[in-house]
């Protein structure tokens, strides 16, 4: 039986198309074209974080079931987070110089992201060093709770809520972002096939 091909093939693929898709997005009217790199950089936080909400829900399920399934899912899920996370950071940096000449590396909500950047990183290196399932889990509710409670009392400077994206009225910008989320969340299943691969090894 021929081996099945690593989930690694099919995220490149996927990353691929997301490239080739964000430069035929919609244009805005004052950014212009630079507005993409929002685009994309806006799908792929929001990939890293319903990731790590998916990491707490499957951890949550682990600790109370009882079942090592549910934990290790938690534990690539996590894994899956941060890689987006961390990627996400360099992508706000293109956006900052791109569309507003400079990098304002102490706005609020930039500085957050690299402290739960560098905080998650950490975290999950110690996990994979423990190797321990239930704390693994336990340390993934606590991280998306803490994040999301940071960031939910956050100064906005430059990511004026509510969503201008969503509220633009514009359909065909809406429906970009979506598409861009959609295959955000489908290159990091695969991603988090493979870190379920490598853990199995």
């Amino acid at each position: 039986m021929a081996k099945t091909k690593s989930p690694l093939i099919y995220f490149s693929i996927t990353i691929i198309v997301i490239a080739l898709l964000t430069l035929s997005g919609p244009q805005e009217k004052s950014l212009g074209s630079n507005v993409r790199i929002v685009y994309l950089h806006g799908a792929w936080v929001l990939a890293a974080e319903t990731a790590f909400i998916a990491a707490a829900l499957a951890g949550l399920l682990g600790l109370f079931l009882r079942k090592d399934i549910f934990h290790t899912w938690s534990a690539a899920l996590g894994r899956t987070g941060i890689a987006f996370w961390l990627t996400y950071l360099p992508l706000s940096l293109i956006a900052m110089q791109a569309n507003w000449n400079g990098l304002f590396l102490a706005e609020p909500r930039f500085r957050l992201a690299i402290i739960f950047a560098v905080t998650g990183v950490l975290l999950q290196l110690g996990l994979w060093i423990l190797n321990t399932s239930w704390l693994t889990s336990l340390a993934n509710i606590l991280y998306i709770i803490t994040l999301r409670a940071t960031f939910a009392t956050a100064q906005n400077v430059m990511h004026p809520p509510p969503s201008p994206i969503f509220n633009s009225g514009l359909w065909n910008v809406i429906i970009f972002f979506i598409t861009l989320n959609f295959l955000a969340w489908i290159a990091g299943y695969f991603l988090t096939r493979w870190f379920l691969r490598f853990s199995e090894s």
